[in-house]
């Protein structure tokens, strides 16, 4: 038998899912069986797989120990540089500045040196998190970016804080803007992008289509360009939907397709990079609704200064955007 405590990272969750977190060799098949037949136990009694757990509650497992870790294993984040580069962080949130080139989790193969995995080992080192101290939560992303696209992204530190901004996200009320080069110059110096984006699953690319298709999802996004010249743009855009691909498939859809974007845009139009001109170089926290005890970063921007492609293309952020 196994006791876990309840902690303020597994407080509020459901029964199963706590379990499946805190046992992960246990089928799910024996876990509702193990439910029905008392073999799991909130404080000594009965509960339901719905039951939500408290702080300081115990649950009480009579599973067999090959279901349990025994074998002490280095922790797999440890493979990957404790290194990040951090644009804010308190004792709840770290935002971060993704490198060009890294993956935010692993893909379909295995990859230690991801950006998840360099976050925690960076937390591990500075004694801020320990999984062995930890029932089912770990450190988490609260968004996403591509691989060869750099910029914000934002990490919790607790489960309390990966709740509230995972529905503040969700309802819009984080808000992130994106530089990007296109090739050309838009027709209008600003304007609303709005497509119909169709995923094709098998390529991993999308279209940006003028009309409806079925599987297809309405893509939306705000743009004004910044600055010109010999035959390019820095744009700033803005995401009203969250789509894959979507500032690319977008731009390239009216003809503008972003500097390096060799899956969009053609190899010639490259510059020879390998990557495209994109950055993820500024958020808002704008909460319309009680963020509990994230309130006090209602209102803050913050801003990466710069991006690896501006320079090399004799771009430069407007100081008013900063």
């Amino acid at each position: 038998m196994k006791e876990f405590t309840i902690s303020k990272n597994d407080a509020g969750q459901r029964m199963d899912k706590f379990i499946t977190k805190a046992i992960p060799k246990l089928p799910s098949s024996l876990l509702y069986k193990y439910i029905r037949l008392k073999r799991i136990k909130l404080n000594g009694k009965r509960c339901e797989i719905s039951t939500r757990l408290s702080v300081g509650d115990i649950v009480q497992c009579y599973v067999s120990d090959e279901f349990f870790e025994v074998e002490e294993k280095r922790p797999e984040f440890m493979l990957a540089p404790s290194a990040v580069d951090v644009i804010y962080e308190d004792e709840n949130v770290l935002l971060c500045n993704k490198p060009v080139g890294l993956l935010v989790h692993e893909g379909d193969s295995w990859c230690a040196d991801t950006l998840v995995a360099r976050i925690r080992h960076y937390l591990y080192k500075n004694g801020e998190y320990d999984p062995k101290k930890e029932n089912s939560f770990v450190p988490a992303l609260c968004n996403r970016i591509d691989r060869n696209t750099c910029g914000i992204v934002i990490a919790a530190k607790n489960a309390a804080t990966l709740r509230v901004l995972n529905d503040k996200i969700k309802e819009r009320e984080l808000d992130k803007r994106y530089l990007c080069v296109v090739k050309g110059t838009p027709k209008k110096q600003s304007g609303l992008l709005e497509h119909f984006i169709f995923k094709n699953e098998k390529t991993n690319t999308v279209e940006a289509l003028s009309s409806e298709k079925p599987g297809a999802k309405i893509a939306k996004t705000k743009y004004s360009v910044l600055s010109s010249h010999d035959g390019m743009s820095l744009c700033e855009a803005e995401l009203l939907t969250g789509r894959t691909h979507q500032i690319r498939a977008q731009f390239a859809a009216i003809g503008h397709p972003l500097i390096g974007d060799t899956k969009y845009g053609k190899p010639k139009d490259g510059h020879g990079f390998t990557w495209q001109a994109l950055c993820s170089y500024k958020l808002t926290f704008n909460f319309e609704e009680d963020a509990e005890h994230l309130a006090y970063l209602d209102g803050k921007t913050f801003t990466v200064k710069d991006a690896w492609f501006l320079e090399k293309l004799g771009f430069k952020i407007p100081k008013e955007l900063l």
